[in-house]
């Protein structure tokens, strides 16, 4: 089983899953990144996460995390990087696999109409349909959600990708 960390967060694979650590892929001064991707025979996963309620975090990050989350700049950032990193993945000669984009907040618990509301507005701005014109003969992502603690571990498409604080 591999094991990925972000800060004090550890993300299990299963045994079929074969994924890295996806920042510092070189072009930080122009690309945004999510923190990891990880191939399964028939699709990928961009997985970000943000943490909050990280122990080291100080009450200035805690309130910069609030600001960003009610202006809706964090949606707008949680796009950027999911855009790049397909476009960077693309750019690798990636296959034409199913793209999953899967965002943990590390709270707890968040209420359910908040993670609701921050999947829709994910989805209209990746966005995760073409323009209405059906000129798009590909989808840059297939779905896409955001969770807290408790709904990621208990996500029936996650079952498999326990996080937990370490």
């Amino acid at each position: 089983m591999t094991i990925l960390s972000e800060g004090n967060l550890e993300l299990s694979l299963p045994d079929y899953a074969e994924g890295k650590k996806f920042e510092g892929h070189g072009l930080s001064h122009c690309m945004k990144a999510v923190d990891f991707i990880v191939k399964e025979q028939d699709k990928v996963l961009f997985i970000e996460f943000k943490d909050p309620d990280n122990p080291k975090a100080s009450q200035k990050d805690r309130k910069k995390f609030a600001k960003k989350l009610s202006s809706g700049e964090l949606v707008t950032s949680l796009c950027s990087k999911y855009r790049d990193s397909f476009l960077y993945h693309w750019a690798e000669g990636a296959s034409e696999k199913r793209r999953y984009y899967y965002v943990l907040i590390a709270v707890e618990r968040l209420e359910k109409p908040l993670l609701l509301a921050l999947t829709h507005r994910l989805k209209c701005q990746l966005p995760l349909k073409g323009p209405d014109s059906r000129r798009w003969r590909r989808r840059i992502v297939h779905e896409c959600g955001v969770f807290d603690l408790e709904s990621w571990n208990d996500h029936p498409l996650l079952k498999n990708y326990r996080v937990r604080r370490v």
